[in-house]
């Protein structure tokens, strides 16, 4: 291990990784911008570095789900189809663009409204679930399930899977963001019948080729640092499989609370939110949603209440 190892490095990836293994996304979203704002790495080898430690990371992640059975193998490999081919070529066109600053915030802006729409999208849903008739807490357990179990039958879409893939693969080649990020976004809108630490355990495996991919292209032509790879990877192992244990076992409406916690922070770091100010607005976003869900969940229990109470038992039974 290189003398100028840096451990603090390694707790902050152990804290991403245990992040990415909860919700399959998260990795290039937290971990470049961590490894340019707090350890002044530059952002042509932090996206390098970040890449080939993902590769690693990657597949300590996937197989933890795919013991547990979360994961859709046909969708992966739709996925692969895509992104592997895609993310190499990403590398080549980041070379030739330079890493032009304009380009990178076109992305990065693009790539913030998506998640933010994505966070959007699952509080609406956990709020229809709610709104379906099941006590406080229940719903959700119940439609999402406590572990993996069997993998719903969806209906495969060969042509946009392919597609997201491709452009899952182009951006993550471009800036290592959106092997997560970007491609569990896009699931969520093809196939919402997907629980969501299926949705976490899909997303992990068809990243690992994709990864691979766009590692070897980084080895190639990028600028890889082993001091920075090995204080990632020293923590991002153990917090990636952690962070998968809890996930592939976990209640899938925890899941989902935490995901939108992620989409939400990722989509602000997106759109240029310094770490201070990005704090204090998840701080208060999460006070402000802690308090809606007591009002709901107070709401829903007095409605049943009520209703229990209206229950009339029939005169046959008053009868016996």
């Amino acid at each position: 291990m290189p003398m100028d190892f840096d451990w603090t490095m390694a707790l902050g990836s152990f804290l991403v990784a245990i992040i990415v293994g909860l919700t399959g996304m998260g990795g290039g979203a937290l971990m470049t911008p961590m490894l340019v704002t707090f350890f002044g790495v530059s952002p042509l080898a932090a996206v390098s570095s970040d890449l080939v430690a993902a590769a690693v990371m990657k597949p300590v992640g996937s197989a933890v789900h795919y013991r547990q059975g979360t994961i859709d193998m046909r969708l992966v490999g739709w996925l692969c189809a895509g992104s592997v081919p895609a993310a190499f070529s990403g590398v080549l066109l980041a070379r030739a663009l330079g890493h032009g600053g304009e380009v990178e915030d076109i992305i990065s802006k693009a790539m913030g409204a998506a998640l933010m729409i994505a966070a959007v999208g699952l509080v609406l849903r956990g709020y229809l679930s709610r709104r379906a008739g099941a006590a406080p807490g229940a719903t959700e357990e119940k439609s999402e399930g406590k572990s993996g179990g069997t993998v719903p039958k969806v209906k495969v879409r060969p042509v946009p899977t392919v597609v997201v893939g491709a452009i899952g693969g182009l951006v993550v080649g471009i800036t290592s963001v959106g092997s997560g990020s970007l491609i569990i976004v896009a699931l969520l809108a093809l196939y919402p019948a997907l629980k969501a630490n299926q949705l976490v355990g899909t997303d992990l495996l068809q990243a690992v080729p994709l990864v691979f991919a766009a590692a070897i292209g980084h080895l190639l032509f990028g600028d890889f640092r082993m001091e920075v790879t090995a204080a990632l990877l020293v923590g991002s192992i153990p917090g990636v499989y952690l962070g998968s244990r809890i996930s592939s076992r976990a209640p899938g409406g925890i899941i989902r609370r935490i995901l939108t916690i992620v989409l939400v922070a990722s989509s602000l770091k997106m759109f240029g939110l310094g770490a201070v100010p990005l704090a204090w607005t998840m701080t208060a976003l999460l006070a402000v949603s802690g308090a809606v869900w007591l009002v709901l969940r107070h709401r829903t229990a007095r409605a049943l209440r009520a209703e229990a109470e209206t229950v009339t038992v029939p005169p046959d039974e008053l009868v016996r």
